[in-house]
Parts: structure tokens; C-alpha cells; sequence
């Protein structure tokens, strides 16, 4: 896991950390970190104590929201690190409107999805 720097930590407007996922989830916080390892979820280091945290926009109504692993696999296969993934998914962007972490929230997976495929160009 990435310990990132406070330029990108100042872009995510909530975190949460393993346990609050688990719950939030009604999942096992081992599911949660097999889910992280296997990339379907994006954990950095933060704070003092180095603790592991997601930011809070990927967690909604229950569950992971659509489209973010498939869009992780993208980022990860263009070469992006964990900080530049966190940097690309919450800087606004006008023409979306908005930042794609919320458009993935929003259900808007394939527009972000199209974007982060058009940067392996």
C-alpha cells in the first residue's frame, strides 16, 4: 500500500478505514483487504500511525460502487501508481462535470471507464 502525499490526501474529501468498510459492507475486514489485494478497491496509508484507508466516495448503499474495480484495472493497466489513480478519480473535470469518483457513484462507469481507456493512447 501507497502512503500518499497531502496534495493528494487534500483532494478525497472522506476516508474510511477497514473496519468502517467492513461494516458498511456486512462483510469480514479480511474480505475487505482480500478486496483490496485483488485490486477491486483502492487502500493508501495515511495519517501517523500509517493507517490503512479507501476513500468513503467508493463505498455506497451497501456495497462497492459500479464500476470502480473495472476502472482500477484500467488506470493500473495504463502504469498508474495507487497516489496517481486517487489524483486522477477525484481532480474535477469540467467536460464530465465533476470528478469521475463521483461520476462513478453517479453511474456514470462507462464515460469514466471511455476516459481512462483514452489515456493509454
Amino acid at each position: 500500500m501507497t502512503e500518499i502525499d497531502a496534495k493528494t490526501d487534500a483532494l478525497v474529501p472522506a476516508w474510511l478505514n477497514v473496519p468502517e468498510i467492513a461494516e458498511l459492507l456486512d462483510i469480514q475486514v479480511t474480505r475487505v483487504r482480500q478486496l483490496i489485494n485483488e485490486g477491486q478497491l483502492l487502500a493508501v496509508r495515511r495519517g501517523e500511525n500509517r493507517v490503512l484507508m479507501v476513500p468513503a466516495t467508493f463505498i455506497g448503499e451497501g456495497r462497492i460502487v459500479k464500476g470502480l474495480a473495472g476502472t482500477l484495472t484500467l488506470l493500473r493497466d495504463d502504469g498508474f501508481s495507487d497516489e496517481e489513480m486517487l489524483e486522477w478519480l477525484f481532480t474535477a473535470d469540467d467536460t464530465l462535470p465533476g470528478t469521475p469518483a463521483d461520476a462513478l457513484r453517479e453511474n456514470r462507469g462507462t464515460e469514466v471507464k471511455r476516459r481512462a481507456q483514452a489515456l493509454a493512447v
